[in-house]
């Protein structure tokens, strides 16, 4: 199915205000409905090398995967996730073995990694994978609600009771992420499933924005513009770079347009032959 007429997607990246060069990297492709948005981190230009790696081995290992099911690589299980998660999930793992092998191979490369949030609609439905603090949220019905969990030091405080959400972004560094690929051999990727509605909005975003512009703001940011993706895209980069623009700064915004329910065969059944 060619959802490039139900979703409307704006992509929108900038370098920031003091950062020399852009290490985040995005890929749309509205007829398959599948986006991606990393963010890189290492030394000289190494963040982008990961970050660019990370976005097109995932999409390409999916790609492929759908052009030659038998050449798939397989599931170890589906644990009640639909086949497009589970093949995402997959393509992330995949993406993390090409940048720990590119780091190894090569001194200037040695200690890059990436963050990485992918979404695949399909079905009335969106698969959200990510690894890191690169996030994914929802607007729906005026309700603003990130979907993604940060893998973060934060996030772990917080989450340990240790701190307030407050108190932890004051006493604790930002960028200081428990999970990304490239670092280690294998990842462990997080997918959340939900069914989506026409009217939702879907914003994928470095850390670039939420660090510098609060969730509130965001939100109001969206509601205001939300008649127009790409001004408001334009605006969440301008609110992170007017607050100081510390980092670089990349925005996927995704409204439904309307339903999306598959038939019994086509992408369904294709992918049911390797799952």
């Amino acid at each position: 199915m060619n959802l490039s007429e139900k979703l409307e997607i704006v992509n929108v990246s900038d370098v920031g205000r003091r950062r020399p060069h852009n290490e985040d990297s995005t890929l749309s492709d509205p007829e398959l409905g599948l986006m991606l948005l990393a963010d890189g981190m290492g030394g000289y230009k190494a963040g982008e090398v990961a970050s660019a790696i990370a976005v097109t081995t995932a999409y390409h290992a999916v790609r492929s995967a759908l052009e030659n099911p038998q050449g798939a690589f397989k599931s170890a299980g589906n644990n009640g996730l639909s086949s497009q998660s589970e093949l995402i999930k997959q393509a992330i793992i995949h993406s993390n073995s090409e940048i720990y092998n590119t780091a190894q191979r090569d001194s200037q490369c040695q200690g890059m990694g990436t963050t990485i949030v992918a979404v695949w609609f399909h079905d009335n439905t969106i698969s959200i994978a990510h690894v890191g603090d690169s996030r994914a949220y929802r607007l729906r019905n005026n309700l603003f609600q990130q979907i993604t969990r940060d893998h973060s030091l934060i996030q772990e405080l917080i989450d340990r009771g240790m701190y307030t959400p407050e108190e932890a972004a004051q006493n604790t560094p930002r960028n200081l992420v428990t999970r990304a690929l490239g670092i280690d051999r294998e990842v462990n990727v997080e997918i959340v499933e939900e069914a989506v509605l026409p009217g939702d909005i879907y914003l994928l975003c470095s850390d670039g924005l939420n660090d510098m512009v609060d969730d509130e703001e965001i939100h109001l940011t969206l509601s205001k513009y939300s008649a127009n993706l790409v001004q408001a895209a334009e605006e969440l980069v301008r609110l992170a770079n007017s607050k100081g623009g510390k980092d670089n700064t990349s925005v996927i915004l995704i409204r439904i347009q309307a339903e999306f329910s598959s038939s019994r065969g086509g992408l369904k059944n294709l992918i049911s032959r390797f799952f």
